[in-house]
């Protein structure tokens, strides 16, 4: 089991730099939404007054990842329903909602990997760069020899078939 580590303080100055106590250096957001990508806590604190403004930070920090070029994470119907939700009298709830919903997702998300391996995308990824060469030489006139099948054995089938049904198992208890 890992040590947790202590959360490091963030101090923000009136210039707006972000000097980060732990490390004795100015960090910039994309740092800090690094240290958050590895699971390292901070609180961000006014330099002048104290002020905890570690809220404040994350939602710069969002609103420049969603400025960035490519897909955004939170689609324009999800902010409208925010914005309407403050001064709205459900406001207070709103937080331990996002929080819990948040969490189930993480959950979720960790079981998914669990059942399915951690590199299932990578493996995904480069099924299909293979099958993307396979076409680009079919295309280019180069075709690859077909290897041929191995005959299956029953050992084989029932190894298989045993690990497919543990597969079902899984999924039955990610759906529950």
């Amino acid at each position: 089991m890992t040590e947790a580590r202590a959360k490091i303080t963030i101090k923000k100055y009136a210039n707006r730099r972000l000097y980060d106590t732990e490390s004795s250096t100015y960090v910039t957001l994309d740092r800090l939404a690094q240290m958050i990508r590895e699971g390292r806590d901070f609180v961000v604190l006014d330099a002048r007054s104290g002020e905890d403004i570690t809220h404040q930070v994350l939602t710069q920090i969002i609103v420049e990842e969603e400025a960035r070029g490519g897909a955004t994470m939170l689609p324009a119907s999800f902010l409208r329903q925010v914005i309407g939700l403050y001064g709205n009298s459900m406001q207070t709830m709103v937080p331990q909602y996002l929080d819990a919903a948040m969490a189930n997702f993480s959950k979720n998300q960790a079981s998914f990997k669990e059942a399915f391996g951690s590199n299932l995308f990578a493996d995904l990824a480069k099924r299909q760069l293979a099958l993307f060469e396979q076409s680009a030489k079919a295309f280019s006139g180069v075709v690859p020899p077909r290897p041929e099948p191995a005959p299956a054995k029953d050992e084989d089938v029932a190894s298989l078939k045993a690990e497919l049904e543990a597969l079902r198992a899984k999924v039955d208890r990610l759906a529950r």
